[in-house]
């Protein structure tokens, strides 16, 4: 017995076991009540066949007291396991010594009582010593009963033996066996349900845990994707709006005295409204969006249409030239039009802070790398400014981070402006410029 209570005080025992619920107390009241008139019941039995352990059989009162006092106690089985053990057990011995004759509930109580000290006191040191003191008090009445057992029987006691053993031994041996597996199963069954309420309540603590991580992932991406929606809507807007009013200005100096110039001016604002209006509708589209992997969204424009961007700029006034140098691969969607959106935003910027009148696109495909690289002549960054305060700068630091590149933006030393983004290309097969 010893062995299984040592073997078990392993266990962790950081954890405390919440209290019984009033229900269970309640549960525990009408538990009690309901064995104690079962006992009563089966003391009436046991009288009236004559079972008695002895020979000094006490009063009837008195055997109505150990039997109350053996059962009773488990009505606060839950809310005093210790005490409520401790008891027990002492009355348990106690009627056994008073030769009580009501000891089969008797002893399903005792099991219970110590089944619920394993399984409920908070206290799991405190539960240990008061199982060990209870298992070592009823070994050492079982050894006081066979002695006094012994001592008492006659000499043709076991006449009628007929095993290998000697009968006293035997005796004995079944005892001790059948007390020890009593106790037993009564400690292992106790610990186990201990240790399941823990794992229960660990189970609880992770998916509680699990659910906050999920709502803290779903905020993270809820947050990512307003950042890149609010990046597009930016290099949308801010690229076209820009364009049309260059356009808008050029066409209210020229437009007493050149109309045709004022009309194609206007027709290059007209035109970059419709654009933006269709980008907006995309991105639109895209919040509406309720399934589908990103993969499958809406897409923007690809680096293949860097000519339509050069293309406006040169209609807004700039001498804006483009060239492609290396053999064009095929580029993943997200590379193309993250390629895309750092042109538009290199342009925006000369259009609306360089005061620029030439700009140079370049994209080059070199062997394991796309190059984006955007010059302009025009005033460069102001003095004392950082390299990517911008929101249009940070949104090309985020697109380039997201593909793994590097990107060099900043004033060039001969005058105006630079913008070098440079991607990888881990599966092209481009060739050098």
């Amino acid at each position: 017995m010893c062995a299984i209570v040592a073997g078990m005080s392993v266990e962790p025992t950081a954890w405390r076991r919440p209290g019984p619920t009033a229900r269970q107390l309640r549960n525990d009241v009408v538990i009690g009540v309901a064995v104690a008139a079962v006992a009563l019941f089966n003391l009436v039995l046991s009288t009236s066949a004559g079972m008695f352990f002895g020979d000094d059989v006490p009063s009837r009162p008195e055997q109505v007291l150990w039997t109350l006092a053996v059962t009773l106690p488990l009505a606060v089985r839950r809310r005093w396991p210790a005490a409520a053990a401790i008891v027990i057990s002492i009355a348990f011995i106690g009627a056994q010594v008073r030769h009580s004759p009501e000891q089969q509930i008797a002893n399903g109580a005792l099991s219970a009582a110590i089944y619920t000290l394993g399984a409920w006191d908070r206290d799991r040191a405190r539960a240990r010593w008061a199982q060990i003191g209870i298992v070592a008090a009823m070994f050492t009445w079982l050894g006081i009963a066979i002695a006094q057992t012994a001592a008492d029987l006659p000499a043709d006691a076991f006449e009628d033996a007929a095993g290998p053993l000697e009968p006293l031994l035997a005796t004995i041996i079944n005892g001790v066996l059948l007390n020890a597996l009593f106790f037993g199963f009564a400690i292992f069954f106790g610990e186990a349900a201990w240790i399941s309420a823990r794992r229960q309540h660990l189970l609880e603590v992770q998916a509680e845990e699990l659910r906050r991580l999920a709502a803290e992932a779903g905020e993270r991406a809820i947050m990512g994707e307003r950042v890149r929606i609010a990046r597009e809507l930016h290099d949308v807007v801010a690229h076209h709006v820009s364009v049309m009013g260059v356009q808008a200005a050029a066409a209210r100096r020229v437009m007493e005295k050149d109309l045709g110039k004022a009309r194609t001016a206007l027709a290059a604002v007209e035109q970059g409204a419709r654009t933006a209006v269709e980008e907006l509708r995309r991105m639109l589209s895209l919040l509406r969006a309720t399934g589908g992997t990103p993969d499958e969204r809406p897409t923007g424009s690809g680096v293949d249409r860097v000519d339509e961007l050069v293309s406006n700029a040169r209609d807004a006034g700039l001498a804006a030239t483009l060239g492609v140098y290396g053999e064009p691969v095929p580029l993943p969607e997200s590379l193309s039009q993250a390629a895309y959106r750092i042109v538009q935003e290199a342009v925006t910027n000369a259009l609306k802070h360089a005061n620029a009148s030439a700009l140079d696109v370049r994209v080059r495909y070199h062997t394991a790398e796309l190059e984006i690289d955007v010059t302009d002549d025009g005033r460069g960054a102001p003095p004392g400014a950082t390299a990517g305060v911008g929101l249009g700068l940070i949104g090309m630091r985020e697109r380039v981070t997201a593909h793994d590149g590097t990107l060099e933006a900043g004033s060039r030393a001969d005058g105006g402006y630079r913008v070098r983004a440079r991607f990888p290309l881990a599966h092209a097969e481009a060739v050098p410029a």
